[in-house]
């Protein structure tokens, strides 16, 4: 891990940093946070680790509970360069919005969003790696998936089914929910709470739903608002739910 960059505000200490070709950034307490709870987040698809959401969500989660928070860009996002596939897959799925082909841009859609967890997955566990390594984090944080719609959950998914790292998950909806991704859901047994927007233009609530019945997680909470993951204001979300399954910075899960 080498760190690139280093900022302070609020009382929060934002670090970017690289793991190989895959950069990333790290939020924890300006004060310290040895130890603390680290929280892994996600971003939407065609967006970055530093999106406007996800930082609020970060910084949110920094001053309030004490967690470190990482995010890094997936494959072809952020500060990543693309590759052929990405371009064309992008294409693809305009051309297909712009044409109504719905059931191609679906295809097309699970096409993509398996390729970038195939290739994200392994760069998630590498930057654990490094993480780890860092004295501040170590091997005794507690490490929970933080969510993020669309994207950050079709990636967050089969993450979880692999890492046993990883002890509770927040996950959302926005996005297909196909048959491999149900089958990973099939091996997550820790925690989860799943957000879904229940008016998704493209995706068949149906599936999603489907989706949360194959967690094996004893301890699951589905949370349904009225619109989509782009336009919605969360109504009863369990804001405390990281915190109780991770503890808090100096503290053991309640």
């Amino acid at each position: 891990m080498r760190f690139t960059a280093e900022t302070s505000s609020n009382g929060v200490l934002e670090r970017d940093f690289t793991v190989g070709e895959v950069t990333g950034v790290l939020w924890s307490p300006a004060s310290g946070s040895d130890h603390s709870p680290l929280v892994l987040m996600g971003h939407g698809g065609g967006l970055h680790k530093k999106t406007p959401g996800l930082m609020a969500r970060a910084h949110d989660s920094v001053t309030r509970w004490g967690f470190t928070v990482v995010a890094i860009d997936a494959p072809g996002h952020g500060d990543r360069p693309r590759t052929a596939e990405d371009d064309q897959a992008r294409a693809e799925m305009r051309q297909a919005m712009e044409s109504g082909e719905l059931e191609r841009f679906e295809s097309i859609s699970v096409r993509y969003s398996t390729s970038l967890a195939e290739r994200a997955v392994p760069e998630w566990q590498a930057t654990l790696d490094a993480l780890r390594e860092l004295p501040e984090i170590g091997t005794e944080a507690p490490i929970g998936y933080g969510g993020g719609m669309s994207l950050g959950t079709a990636i967050g998914i089969p993450l979880t089914a692999v890492e046993p790292r990883i002890t509770a998950a927040i996950f959302g909806g926005g996005f297909f929910a196909h048959e491999a991704l149900i089958e990973a859901a099939r091996q997550i047994t820790v925690p989860v709470q799943f957000l879904l927007p229940w008016d998704e233009e493209y995706v068949d609530r149906r599936s999603v739903l489907a989706l949360f019945d194959a967690f094996a997680a004893k301890d699951k909470t589905l949370l349904a608002n009225p619109g989509t993951h782009r336009n919605m204001r969360w109504v009863g979300v369990d804001s405390e739910f990281l915190v109780r399954h991770l503890g808090r910075a100096g503290t053991s899960p309640a």
